[in-house]
């Protein structure tokens, strides 16, 4: 019911929406007819407005996967390029945050590694909101910064990388198939670490779980109490295992399509330059912006959308 409710929605905004532009083209050609200017520049300034709200709600229709709907947990891990990867992973978590913020969006830190000078090695965020894993799909790939470096007393030209994982959030009563045994399970305790490597606290408190059958592990270290460190790792592992099982299932498409399938570990999917000149180009869709500070403070939706378009009757993303 609640799916045919929402096909319902679907279905009358853009019958109504098909009903306004065919209004407008009316009411111009009219306005063109008898040569009135001013109801020309009025109608004009309504028909940019009906583009914008075409293209917002064109967007809204490719997220129709079985997952979109979903809170999603995003993974940030710095790759090469040493403490200058740390920091621009650390960038990039302030980046999503701030997109969530700007979109009204919940998040919770879940996990979090400090890198031993400046930024961090990893973090976990689990984002909540209206088709939060439907958006933030777009992002999982290695993303590369061009700068010149602060931690260089040269202040020579750096090039850093760092690794974004996005993962739908897994649902009690809906992932019925997702079963984690006890078992199954491997945990390990140790204390939490801060910036610089100091214990924030003399217990042993952050969790590792380790999964036998598949030899996932996950982490969790934000919050002082065991208990709830566990649960927040566990909320990873489901996540994970939900992720796993999607890749088996587009596998098992791309085989019998006879379609191959590429890593995504090592595909730049997007460039940050910030010297000689400032740009974000995503090199998916070819989208590009010399607004990298805007960017980088969280106006992520043109990419996102440049990207959700291209994939269109993808039918190996729809399968996803």
């Amino acid at each position: 019911m609640k799916r045919l409710t929402r096909l319902k929605e679907t279905v009358s905004t853009w019958r109504e929406l098909e009903r306004r532009g065919a209004s407008l083209l009316e009411l111009m050609e009219m306005a063109e007819s008898e040569g009135d200017e001013s109801l020309e520049q009025q109608l004009s300034k309504e028909a940019r407005e009906y583009v914008r709200t075409v293209g917002s709600k064109e967007v809204e229709v490719t997220l129709s996967g079985p997952y979109d709907g979903r809170p999603s947990i995003i993974t940030i891990q710095a790759g090469a390029g040493g403490v200058d990867s740390q920091d621009w992973s650390d960038m990039l978590l302030r980046m999503y945050l701030r997109w969530a913020e700007r979109r009204g969006y919940k998040t919770q830190v879940l996990d979090m590694s400090y890198g031993e000078e400046a930024g961090i090695k990893s973090a976990t965020v689990e984002v909540e909101g209206p088709s939060a894993y439907g958006y933030l799909k777009a992002e999982k790939g290695v993303h590369r910064l061009v700068r010149l470096s602060p931690f260089n007393n040269d202040n020579l030209r750096h090039t850093s990388f760092a690794y974004v994982e996005a993962l739908p959030m897994a649902e009690e009563g809906k992932d019925t198939d997702i079963v984690i045994r006890p078992e199954d399970l491997k945990m390990d305790f140790f204390r939490s670490s801060g910036p610089g490597g100091q214990n924030v606290q003399k217990v042993a408190s952050a969790v590792r779980l380790t999964h036998i059958p598949t030899g996932i592990v996950v982490s969790c270290q934000t919050e002082r109490s065991q208990h709830q460190n566990r649960e927040y790792a566990m909320t990873i592992l489901r996540a994970k295992l939900l992720q796993l099982r999607m890749e088996e299932r587009a596998k098992e498409m791309a085989q019998l399509k006879g379609q191959r399938v590429s890593a995504e570990w090592g595909n730049q999917i997007r460039s940050y330059v910030l010297h000689p000149y400032k740009l974000v180009k995503d090199h998916r869709t070819g989208y590009e912006t010399s607004g990298a500070e805007g960017v980088l403070d969280g106006e992520l939706d043109e990419f996102l959308k440049a990207y959700l378009l291209s994939t269109v009757g993808d039918a190996g993303q729809a399968s996803i």
